[in-house]
């Protein structure tokens, strides 16, 4: 069973990423927030058992809810298991809640979760606000990645010799 990741320099754990958000979105703001779990998920996330993918958070109603997060069915669990891809509630701020809502409001940008992680114990979620990349936007960013590994690549080799 894989455990979470851990960086030992500011006690915090990274349980899951989702990569694939920053090739298809511009990320603008990042925004930390709580999320409200029950006691299977905790134990499942702290287990690393979880995957951001086609997840989303949306503002309803004057709260914040996390879309699509799937979280595994905790192994040791009996009849008390929580279900994987229930909507979720975020913990943030009001006025950071109205400034997001604000912001989504425009065309072309979305909250999009980047990672999830526990610090000082507690789950966090963090949030992207993002505008969406079109497909040359797309395949410039992958250029300018593989010049600057190129360029890395070529600096180690002279390092080398």
């Amino acid at each position: 069973m894989s455990k979470a990741k851990t960086t030992p320099k500011d006690g915090i754990r990274i349980v899951c990423q989702n990569r694939k958000a920053f090739h298809d979105y511009e990320i603008l703001e990042t925004f930390e927030a709580g999320m409200v779990l029950l006691g299977t998920e905790v134990k499942s996330l702290r287990q690393g058992r979880a995957n951001l993918k086609d997840s989303y958070a949306k503002i309803r109603h004057d709260e914040a809810y996390l879309y699509g997060f799937h979280i595994s069915a905790y192994t040791h669990a009996s009849y008390d298991n929580h279900e994987p891809e229930r909507v979720r509630k975020l913990l943030l701020h009001k006025y950071e809640i109205e400034r997001l809502w604000r912001k989504t409001q425009e065309k072309g940008f979305a909250l999009i979760p980047l990672k999830i992680y526990f610090n000082k114990g507690r789950a966090k979620v963090e949030l992207g606000l993002a505008r969406g990349k079109r497909m040359y936007d797309k395949r410039e960013s992958l250029k300018r990645k593989e010049e600057t590994r190129e360029m890395e690549r070529l600096r180690k080799r002279s390092r080398d010799s």
